[in-house]
């Protein structure tokens, strides 16, 4: 069958996408033509003309031929689900070691920022054959990031994290979209993926660094204007740019979380960090979470939402204190600490 719309399938998940839309399309297109022929069949056969035109015919139900319809459509839909809830959660997981970017949306640009520090505004450089996973925020209303070409889409909701992930399997440029009304200039707020391949991505972001080390001061210009953007987007490298996990020790400190947590297993106030992401953690309640992205937002904006067992209500709270980007660089820096 052909692809979904013949949009290019450009990355590993499109064709499961094209496959079970196909699947869809055919059985709709097969029922169809079943309900339209048996109305047809049943016009002709059952016409007043062909019998007493004063007497309406009496029909009698089959009831094998009744129950075979329900079991049949009730297994087609039951394939679909099934269809659509294993690609579903193969698009919501995304593979261990995945190269993370994180991404911000707001009205009505996309901000993408590298873990080394490296920032663009919409528009985002990945390699060709590597898993790559976006970790996403808004900074004010609902917006979806949408990749056609990768049959990609994820809310992007303010105050919590959303993840998209994907393997690209063609170069080239793909459009960015967002897929969820966000006000006047919803239809321009749009962004550029570009698939290069990985042997020339190693050696972009190298670059980049060696030149951020010597301090050299390059100037990339973003081939995407945006309404509020007064110039062409540029980004600059220079020694003073800092990686996520750079920034986020420097505010760990200066924010005075040290003071109370550990890096290196040690109990003190509060719980010991390293090593806590990705781990199960058990509340005071009982109950057991994931120490994800979500868990470390909600224990900084609201620390006595989920205590940690063992240990007291101490905590204060950065509801308002902490910006979209400083909470990205703190939970870049407890990712960190895997030892």
């Amino acid at each position: 069958m052909l692809a979904l719309f013949s949009l290019p399938q450009a990355s590993t998940l499109a064709a499961n996408t094209d496959n079970l839309f196909n699947f869809i399309t055919f059985i709709s297109v097969v029922s169809f033509t079943g309900v339209i022929g048996a109305i047809v069949y049943f016009i002709c056969k059952y016409h007043r003309t062909k019998s007493d035109p004063e007497k309406t015919p009496y029909i009698e139900g089959h009831p094998v031929a009744e129950a075979s319809i329900m079991v049949v459509l009730f297994i087609l839909v039951m394939v679909m689900f099934a269809w659509g809830w294993i690609d579903y959660m193969k698009l919501r997981t995304a593979p261990a070691n995945s190269m993370e970017v994180n991404v911000t949306g707001r009205q009505w640009m996309w901000n993408f920022e590298y873990l080394n520090g490296r920032k663009f505004v919409n528009e985002v450089t990945v390699p060709k054959g590597r898993n790559v996973k976006f970790v996403m925020t808004s900074m004010d209303v609902l917006h979806s990031f949408f990749v056609p070409d990768f049959r990609i889409k994820q809310d992007v909701v303010p105050g919590t994290y959303t993840f998209v992930w994907f393997n690209a399997t063609q170069t080239g440029n793909f459009q960015v979209y967002c897929a969820e009304y966000c006000g006047t200039s919803h239809s321009g707020m749009l962004a550029k993926v570009h698939v290069i391949e990985a042997e020339e991505y190693d050696r972009w972001q190298k670059k980049w660094e060696w030149e951020k080390q010597l301090g050299i001061k390059p100037v990339e210009a973003s081939e995407q204007t945006s309404q509020n953007i007064s110039q062409a987007n540029t980004v600059s490298a220079n020694a003073n740019v800092e990686t996520s996990a750079e920034r986020g020790k420097k505010l760990f400190t200066s924010k005075g979380c040290n003071a109370c947590h550990g890096i290196t297993g040690k109990v003190l106030v509060g719980p010991p960090l390293n090593k806590v992401f990705g781990s199960e953690v058990e509340l005071s309640d009982g109950k057991k979470l994931t120490a994800d992205e979500n868990y470390i937002r909600q224990s900084l904006m609201d620390p006595n939402s989920q205590i940690v067992k063992g240990f007291q209500p101490l905590m204060p709270v950065f509801k308002g204190t902490l910006s979209d980007d400083e909470i990205n660089s703190l939970i870049a820096y407890i990712k960190s600490l895997k030892e």
